[in-house]
């Protein structure tokens, strides 16, 4: 009986062994970051990608991506600027451009017309449809997307990181 009793008392005692805690196995299938964790670029393109996310999130209700809301809030601050001014200014490249403008004058948001001193280019304009579309997009930005990023980082913080950010865009 104490062989048996012996047997009995070691095998769950094995086999609790052989299966880790689930905080240890978590850990383990973590990939270690090395370097990589270091690289500002890296970290700014994960940062981008988590931020363009919550982005979409907040203005789902007016389907725009975050390129689209930029071209509208140009063109509502600069109107009768030609296509490639607008492209130039956010960096899209110009076949980019042209098929972000054939969906956003679909959906009637905006619309091309021949510039009067150049007919070689597309003067762009808001139509109201697009003005009331910007005005719901901006204050969903603001209320949601803005206002996560502000609470998440704090005021002081946000606005030395938008400096940072800025910097890095004219003078890298």
């Amino acid at each position: 009986m104490t062989a048996s009793k012996t047997a009995a008392a070691v095998k769950p005692a094995r086999a609790a062994r052989k299966e880790p805690p689930a905080e240890t196995a978590a850990e383990a299938s973590e990939l270690m970051m090395g370097e990589l964790s270091e690289l500002l670029g890296y970290a700014l393109k994960r940062a981008q990608l988590r931020v363009f996310e919550d982005f979409l999130q907040s203005v789902a209700p007016v389907q725009l991506t975050p390129a689209q809301f930029s071209v509208l809030l140009l063109l509502d601050a600069n109107p009768g600027r030609n296509q490639t001014e607008i492209a130039t200014t956010l960096g899209i490249l110009r076949p980019n451009f042209v098929a972000m403008l054939d969906a956003l004058e679909s959906r009637g948001l905006c619309q091309r017309t021949r510039s009067p001193s150049d007919r070689r280019s597309h003067i762009l304009v808001l139509t109201d449809k697009g003005r009331a579309t910007l005005a719901r997009a901006k204050k969903l930005v603001a209320t949601r997307h803005e206002a996560r990023l502000t609470e998440l980082l704090g005021r002081d913080n946000s606005a030395a990181l938008l400096a940072m950010l800025a910097k890095i865009a004219r003078e890298f």
